[in-house]
């Protein structure tokens, strides 16, 4: 008899991604068998995919290690991060590590938690030559990024959630955004897997938090059955899109500046808004403005010089970054 449906979805969901990495690495007497670790919490959906990793890498000839990030935001985490490790060793993986790391406050306790976890993962797979590290968000998680994008009001890219594939060449992968969060949950109980629930996730002082536990429910109460599954679907729709005018953007970039490299004004008001504000967003941040302080209405200020146009004054942006109009062009630079 075959393994349990929850079990084997895991399993096939990574054996994809597996699939994906090792096309990607092919293996070569320069080119040992690729690293792939995966990032556990202990929490039900980072286990299963700890332990699907486990059983998938060896018949693919990847070598499969396990990462755990100690936040120290609790009480006991260090003990915490330890168990992690020895549930990760359990299952055959190697490396099987705890990272500590000081998180700090910029951007909110969620914001930078986040931050100083990718740091860590970053670092680890830098350490270990790993080809790859794999993350266990399900679809759940993936709605609940759509909710919040939507309700930061930052546009499309926001809509289009968590890719399957990011970070610098293409580090991350997450093989579950097709899958429910109970598949992940099922998958640790056929398989005697202990998990541990972060009482984090069930803080209402966590903007995420709240959106799970009382959020979504009531839409789904007000709109029916579905909704996780209709926002995952925005989320691949809005990422499709999202990519189709970035790549629109890049190529309409050049185009737009005259000899001595500035932004003509005439030129970018003839594009659509949405090419136009990319263009906008990037000249901003290559001026020194920084990508997470860069907000939809910043670039809605800047894009009124062209638009609008007025004879307004220069418009601050962070970073200590400035626009102004002058002449026809847009100049875009440090103040």
């Amino acid at each position: 008899m075959g393994p349990h449906p929850a079990v084997a979805a895991i399993r096939l969901a990574v054996r994809r991604v597996l699939h994906d990495i090792l096309n990607e690495h092919p293996e070569a007497p320069e080119h040992p068998a690729p690293v792939v670790l995966v990032a556990c919490s202990g929490g039900a959906d980072s286990m299963a995919l700890a332990s699907a990793l486990a059983f998938e890498a060896p018949k693919l000839g990847i070598r499969a290690g396990g990462i755990t990030v100690d936040h120290g935001l609790q009480p006991g985490s260090d003990t915490r991060a330890e168990d992690v490790v020895l549930r990760l060793t359990a299952l055959g993986l190697a490396p099987a590590e705890s990272i500590a790391v000081e998180v700090g406050r910029e951007g909110g306790p969620e914001a930078a938690a986040r931050d100083a976890r990718y740091a860590a993962l970053d670092d680890a797979a830098e350490r270990h030559g790993a080809a790859a590290v794999l993350l266990g968000h399900t679809r759940d998680d993936q709605a609940e990024t759509v909710l919040l994008g939507l309700a930061r009001g930052s546009g499309i890219r926001s809509l289009s959630g968590m890719a399957a594939v990011s970070g610098a060449g293409g580090r991350y992968r997450r093989p579950f955004l097709a899958l429910d969060r109970q598949t992940a949950r099922k998958a640790c109980l056929v398989q005697h897997l202990p998990v541990w629930d972060d009482p984090h996730n069930t803080d209402p002082a966590y903007t995420r938090s709240r959106l799970r536990h009382e959020g979504l429910p009531a839409l789904e109460k007000a709109l029916g059955k579905g909704v996780v599954e209709a926002l995952a679907r925005t989320a691949q729709l809005s990422r499709d899109d999202a990519d189709a005018l970035d790549t629109w953007a890049q190529q309409a970039a050049e185009s737009v500046r005259d000899a001595a490299g500035l932004l003509e004004c005439a030129k970018l008001y003839a594009l659509p808004p949405a090419v136009r504000r990319r263009i906008l967003r990037k000249a901003a941040i290559e001026a020194g403005a920084p990508a997470g302080a860069l907000f939809a209405r910043h670039i809605e200020e800047v894009d009124r010089l062209i638009t609008g146009w007025r004879g307004q004054g220069e418009i601050n942006l962070p970073g200590k970054v400035v626009a102004q109009r002058q002449g026809g062009r847009l100049v875009i630079r440090q103040g």
